[in-house]
């Protein structure tokens, strides 16, 4: 990635298989609204590169809404054809036990992927549970970060029984219990934590190896507590998120001029924390 010719990063970007009859799908963009861009991944290349924005593209490794991923495989040579804007995150479900430890550890030596990306509320585990501890230990040894999905989930959201989609999955204070256990791994939560906020702040403020990514809401609804500790205490710890294609980065940008983050303040959630913490500098 040339993040120097670069305006931002990204760092929430789904590239997912396009599947209009398909009742979650229908479900979220009813929930976050057409947002007005492609889901084919040329499309995507496209737009990020016009408009000087690099971006970390990923699937979710899931079986719960019967949406397909695309393989990681397939994703990371993506990103390798579009090296300058863009790299790859893998997703592998760690609720398989031994199996997802081995893919883990053949797409780690196959190259081509910087981080993990986990959606404990789509792959129905706690983010805590010592049986995906050695799924953990994998990535953690290869000295990768994660992002995991944070707080409310626009998917499954108004349908009947929120299409098994369960919430409490979402709540960070399971993060905390892994950055008390991987103290050197990398973490990311997704999301403003919604109902969870306050905690996900907690946690970040505490725990130095963990950042918030701002992806999946429009920066006008972000709570003025987040927006306190971004501009503050954790100005060096929030990152620019999208979440592509549900919510396009020129609404999430437009947005974010609109709210009180002083100057000084954007580059950083824009860029250069992204930078910092993937080592582009």
């Amino acid at each position: 990635m040339n993040a120097s010719e670069l305006i931002a990063i990204d760092v929430h970007v789904h590239l997912e298989t396009e599947m209009a009859d398909n009742e979650a799908n229908a479900a979220a963009q009813k929930y976050f609204g057409q947002s007005g861009v492609g889901r084919n991944r040329h499309e995507l290349a496209a737009y990020y590169r016009e408009r000087k924005i690099g971006c970390v593209i990923f699937t979710v490794d899931e079986r719960l809404t019967g949406r397909p991923p695309i393989p990681n495989d397939e994703i990371a040579a993506f990103a390798a054809e579009n090296a300058d804007i863009m790299f790859a995150f893998a997703s592998v479900d760690p609720t398989r036990g031994q199996d997802a430890v081995a893919e883990a550890k053949r797409l780690i030596a196959a190259g081509g992927i910087r981080g993990f990306k986990l959606h404990p509320p789509l792959q129905q585990f706690h983010a805590n549970d010592p049986k995906v501890y050695p799924f953990y230990e994998v990535i953690n040894e290869a000295k990768l970060p994660v992002i995991f999905h944070t707080g409310h989930s626009g998917i499954g959201t108004g349908m009947p029984g929120g299409g098994g989609v369960r919430l409490k999955y979402g709540n960070p204070m399971d993060i905390d219990d892994v950055a008390v256990d991987f103290p050197d791994m990398l973490i990311i939560m997704a999301h403003p934590s919604f109902p969870w906020q306050d905690e996900a702040i907690s946690i970040c403020l505490h725990k130095p190896q963990v950042y918030i990514d701002l992806s999946g809401w429009s920066p006008k609804y972000f709570s003025p507590t987040l927006v306190q500790y971004a501009n503050t205490l954790l100005k060096h710890k929030v990152l620019f998120g999208s979440d592509y294609p549900l919510i396009a980065p020129d609404r999430w940008l437009a947005d974010f001029e609109k709210i009180a983050i002083k100057d000084e303040v954007r580059p950083l959630i824009l860029k250069e924390n992204a930078m910092r913490l993937f080592g582009l500098v």
